[in-house]
């Protein structure tokens, strides 16, 4: 089992303040959903998580937007305040504060859309940053292709460094072989929206391929932090 834990960082102007936010706000809205009774959580979950089926009815579409800013569990939390804290700051430093924040709200918007349109009968809310995530995990592959992802192999007790090219590619061909291993179940027994993953992922691509190659984004000037 291997996890992310550190990446070759770029030096901008400032701060990514904007990474920051995201994450102290998603911890915030966490830690206080955590003391609220199980129902009121489920009346959260109601009124801001996403489900297929009332969008398709043309109902609660602020919801494809607030549902990223909820998560399911403690483990679901940090594992993606984890990617975001290690993949975002290079994407906001190198789009600028206003158009990442927009490039990640877009991003999961989109995500979610492609969860709604794959599983079109579920009626279970689905929530999660994680297709805004993928957007941004999308978007670092285009910009920094061989930028060094730091990973730690819990059975070797060591860390080791992969390329983003490859931990992004595999972590992108995880997500297409779980989505296909779910064609024919139960829309409404699935745990993990798969296709938001890949929307998302493939949505950042787009978007960073076309600012990378009309040159309105040209992250090869910005320089690694040692």
């Amino acid at each position: 089992m291997i996890f992310p834990i550190g990446d070759d960082n770029i030096q901008g102007d400032s701060k990514p303040w904007i990474t920051y936010t995201l994450i102290a706000l998603n911890v915030l809205i966490f830690g206080y959903m955590f003391f609220l009774p199980s129902n009121e959580i489920r009346g959260i979950y109601d009124v801001y998580a996403t489900t297929p089926t009332e969008i398709l009815n043309g109902e609660e579409f602020s919801t494809l937007m607030t549902n990223m800013f909820l998560h399911g569990g403690i483990l679901h939390l940090l594992g993606n305040m984890l990617f975001l804290w290690i993949f975002a700051d290079n994407i906001e430093i190198v789009l600028g504060k206003i158009p990442f924040i927009l490039f990640y709200i877009a991003g999961g918007v989109f995500a979610s859309l492609a969860h709604v349109f794959t599983n079109m009968d579920s009626s279970i809310p689905s929530l999660g940053a994680s297709g805004a995530l993928a957007a941004v995990m999308g978007a670092y592959i285009v910009f920094f292709p061989k930028s060094r992802v730091k990973v730690l192999v819990i059975y070797l007790f060591r860390n080791i460094y992969i390329s983003a090219i490859w931990f992004l590619g595999a972590w992108f061909a995880m997500q297409l072989f779980s989505s296909f291993r779910e064609i024919g179940k139960d829309p409404d027994s699935a745990g993990t929206a798969w296709w938001a993953h890949i929307g998302g992922f493939v949505f950042g691509v787009g978007v960073a391929y076309i600012l990378k190659k009309m040159k309105i984004v040209e992250p090869q000037k910005f320089k690694a932090v040692a």
